[in-house]
């Protein structure tokens, strides 16, 4: 099993400033590489260039500049390259399946943010200083980070990775462990539905407030953002708002992941089997098509894409997608069993006669069959059905 861990790293003045040259020199190492591809494929002969051949050219390319590209490890450097032809081999991918993918593109300094090292031990090491009660991470031209290792590591190491974020350094370790002690059994099943109005809704009638972190925060993101616009490029001030309006993302970010892992723990700690619906959240955050008015050539008729516009932004506030990653992982380590099950008319069906229909459901929170007469709240029906669905996937699934 691998599980990631991140820390805040410490460094000193010089330390920083080392781990920006080592970003600037890996984003520069980047940049020729896919200057490299775009100019072999222009030229007439249409020549492909492929990993294996840049990374051949890095021995000559450290000795022609020792002073930045020399001054890193080799393996990093080929982790930077490899970065590169994932772009290309995930742009080549989605042009065979019909879509239209935007070419890899130049990275500028502010927004290359990582450098990975696959190997610990390999021009970095984990707690290079296990005999000093302080934690430090050691990497190649850099030295001796301090890092404020919050919480202990459990596992081998297998690779460390340097991020930035804003003013902030982090070390980002991946660690391979041996299967965990599973929690004790409680017996219990349960189905969730996410929502808009409560993040989720359980099968027992349970129910998880939507905390809308980035709807409490948009009036001073707004104006933070206006505050940025105002600013002249290049400038003291316009650097110090970016890091503002970066700051307050940051802080969205966090909180909604604060509320993910904790909402998941619990209901691991709770339930042994959790069932849920199968979204494919990026098809749900598609914009509406145009559609244009036959009678008049240019124009368009109304087609909801205001509303939608919103309503995507309160699913991307929610984070579903996230909770949905933190939930399988955490269960996982729990010994707990997830299941998605199709969500398709999950929210219509009659739990106690299975009737079927749209009007089934008159209003956002209300469920009311027609044909039977039952009545409760529309989110707890639809977690029933996920709940009994993902039942019937199990036991076909055992049987």
């Amino acid at each position: 099993m691998i599980r990631a861990y991140k820390f805040l790293m410490r460094p000193t003045v010089g330390q920083a400033q080392a781990l920006s040259e080592m970003l600037r020199d890996h984003c520069s190492l980047y940049n020729g590489a896919l200057q490299e591809r775009r100019d072999a494929y222009r030229h007439v002969s249409k020549t492909s260039i492929k990993y294996g051949m840049q990374s051949a050219q890095l021995k000559e390319i450290r000795a022609f500049d020792p002073e930045r590209q020399g001054r890193w490890p080799f393996s990093s450097q080929q982790a930077t390259l490899r970065r590169l032809d994932k772009a290309f081999a995930g742009f080549f991918r989605r042009v065979k399946s019909g879509e239209t993918p935007g070419y890899p593109r130049f990275r500028g300094v502010n927004w290359f943010d990582t450098v990975d090292f696959p190997k610990d031990g390999d021009g970095c090491r984990w707690d290079a200083t296990p005999h000093d009660p302080t934690t430090r991470v050691r990497f190649q031209g850099v030295g001796h980070v301090k890092v404020n290792r919050h919480r202990p590591v459990v596992g081998k190491v297998k690779t460390v990775s340097v991020k930035r974020e804003g003013k902030r350094w982090y070390v980002v370790l991946t660690a391979e462990q041996a299967e965990p002690e599973p929690l004790p059994v409680t017996g219990s099943v349960v189905g969730i539905d996410m929502g808009i109005a409560n993040f989720l809704a359980d099968s027992n009638g349970g129910f998880v407030p939507n905390p809308r972190h980035g709807r409490r925060a948009a009036a001073k993101l707004e104006a933070a953002q206006q505050a940025l616009s105002r600013c002249k490029r290049r400038s003291n001030r316009r650097r110090k708002a970016v890091r503002k309006v970066a700051d307050l993302h940051r802080r969205v970010r966090r909180q909604r992941l604060d509320h993910a892992h904790k909402t998941a723990l619990d209901l691991v700690r709770q339930h042994d089997f959790i069932a849920h619906e199968d979204l494919r959240i990026r098809s749900m955050l598609k914009a509406p098509v145009p559609k244009p008015d036959p009678g008049r050539p240019g124009v368009f008729l109304p087609n909801g894409a205001a509303a939608k516009a919103g309503l995507n932004k309160s699913i991307n506030d929610a984070g579903w997608g996230v909770f949905l990653t933190i939930l399988a992982g955490k269960a996982e380590s729990a010994g707990r069993e997830v299941i998605a099950v199709d969500p398709r008319n999950t929210s219509r069906t009659c739990p106690p006669c299975g009737h079927i229909a749209p009007e089934n459901r008159p209003t956002q929170d209300t469920f009311h069959c027609v044909a039977c007469g039952h009545t409760a709240h529309a989110d707890t029906v639809g977690a029933t059905n996920v709940l009994r669905a993902g039942l019937v996937r199990r036991n076909a699934r055992q049987g």
